[in-house]
């Protein structure tokens, strides 16, 4: 079967993709290795292993928040280009330009921060932002809404291009995602999850990124005239639509490498179906309206949205996982898959998802969100599906583009070593995280009380495995990226 060929001649990069895939996966390696550099420093400087100053830590949290996020977008959006560009028209400009439209963004918001000494982190609350008491210039601000706009300017063209493509091919974005199956019919079984997962991503995330974009345009109105004043809740909302949708879209997209290359790994077919056509098209409606369980302490917010935040937090948080694992466990059960390091990577990925959305879920409960959510027991459970969960899905398609361009995937000893590092470093920064937030360690401090200081050396201690694996990964990979395909691996890839 096509579908398990292991390096398709369709997804053979001519010159110029390959040029503009490698600048998108490098980038995004090299922005890793950077975040999770400051990420450590923060680590160390909680737990008194460096002398990291308050005005200091917010600038590197403001940094690390809003720079993880975006890089682990910007990787993800090349892994669903990857693929989808193989079963509709999509333009190299448009992902050209949300690549440079990235990039001005990313240097704007490191100037604001860095050079302008913005501190307002990632979420840009009202009115932190127009209310620096001294911190920084509204400037400095409006610098880090502008970098903001130019990021997601440049994702809704390359979605808007994805659109163009997924309707030309399929008639429209139901037919694409496979809903004239949902009650009946014989389901196409060559309908690419690919398209289905992609249309669904550019759905949700168009509505998030307008969304953000409507409060970041209202705040640069609030910081040109004083006057003009905004209803926080009314902003707050907008801004967790925004930032929920952006990182889950990111999950969505990597998932995508998973359905793509786990058959080919395990020598044996992953069909579609209908509970996967009926899982995607739920989690479309319910990831658009999910984001009020962060707004669950916000006891202004009218009761019925807080109502709908809790029910659609445990509705939205299975469909696609589960539907994903199950068919990925039925999948490599008893195939004999060879355990190569991109599919090592894969099922890391699939665990570091599952045990990653049970605190989450957790959080999105009431009752434990009036405990837990002001403490660190939340950047426990994002560290936990983005670091153990996203990142290795990029990990996994990097591995193997390297593999399509060298004949073979590479698996050295070095190899075989670097994921274990990286899931003990990953587990061990994860879970001092949430035994921090079951301590009550509040969220966002940069100082903290003696008996919080033992989990924050484990903290930093994990951080420092999960950073030394990724330095070898990302050696390991730009090195296979910017080798140009040899004649041997093109020649299997056409056979």
């Amino acid at each position: 079967m096509a579908a398990l060929t292991l390096y398709p001649q369709s997804e053979r990069l001519p010159r110029g993709e390959r040029i503009t895939f490698n600048l998108y996966m490098v980038s995004a390696l090299l922005l890793f290795v950077l975040m999770m550099t400051l990420g450590l420093i923060m680590r160390m400087g909680q737990g008194l292993w460096l002398n990291v100053p308050p005005d200091l830590f917010y600038r590197i949290l403001s940094m690390h928040g809003a720079g993880m996020v975006g890089t682990m977008s910007l990787a993800t959006t090349a892994v669903m280009w990857f693929f989808l560009r193989k079963y509709v028209t999509l333009h190299l400009w448009a992902f050209l330009a949300n690549y440079l439209l990235f990039l001005t963004g990313a240097l704007i918001i490191i100037g604001a921060i860095f050079i302008g000494r913005y501190a307002g982190l990632w979420t840009f609350l009202y009115p932190l932002p127009t209310h620096p008491m001294g911190m920084w210039e509204n400037s400095a601000a409006a610098c880090f809404m502008v970098g903001y706009l130019f990021i997601g300017v440049g994702s809704l063209l390359f979605y808007l291009d994805a659109a163009a493509g997924i309707i030309a091919r399929y008639g429209n974005f139901g037919r694409a995602m496979g809903l004239q199956w949902l009650f009946g019919g014989t389901i196409d079984p060559d309908h690419p999850k690919t398209v289905v997962a992609g249309t669904m991503v550019v759905i949700a995330n168009s509505l998030g990124i307008l969304a953000g974009a409507v409060v970041l345009v209202m705040y640069l109105v609030a910081i040109a005239y004083p006057g003009f004043t905004m209803n926080a809740l009314y902003a707050k909302n907008l801004t967790y639509w925004f930032g929920h949708m952006y990182i889950n879209a990111a999950i969505y997209m990597g998932v995508i490498a998973v359905y793509e290359l786990l058959a080919r790994y395990s020598g044996r077919p992953y069909a579609i179906s209908r509970p996967f056509l009926w899982s995607w098209a739920a989690s479309c409606v319910f990831v658009i309206i999910v984001f009020p369980h962060h707004l669950l302490m916000d006891y202004a917010q009218p009761r019925w949205v807080s109502v709908t935040g809790q029910v659609v937090s445990y509705l939205a948080g299975f469909p696609v996982f589960l539907v994903t694992v199950w068919g990925a466990l039925n999948n490599i059960h008893r195939s004999g898959m060879r355990w190569t390091t991109p599919a090592r990577l894969m099922i890391l990925s699939l665990f570091g998802w599952a045990a990653g959305i049970v605190p989450a879920i957790l959080d999105g409960t009431i009752g434990i969100n009036r405990v837990m959510h002001n403490t660190q027991w939340v950047p426990g459970h994002f560290h936990f599906y983005l670091l153990l969960g996203v990142l290795p899905m990029v990990l996994a398609l990097l591995y193997h583009v390297v593999g399509s361009r060298r004949g073979a995937a590479p698996d050295s000893a070095a190899d075989r070593i670097g994921v274990p590092v990286y899931l003990v470093g990953g587990m061990v920064f994860a879970l001092a995280f949430l035994d921090a937030g079951h301590m009550s360690v509040a969220r966002r401090m940069s100082s903290h009380l003696p008996a919080w200081i033992m989990n924050d050396r484990v903290g930093a201690i994990g951080a420092s495995l999960v950073l030394l694996a990724m330095l070898y990964f990302a050696a390991r990979i730009i090195a296979g990226l910017l080798r140009a395909p040899s004649v041997e691996s093109a020649a299997n890839a056409a056979a």
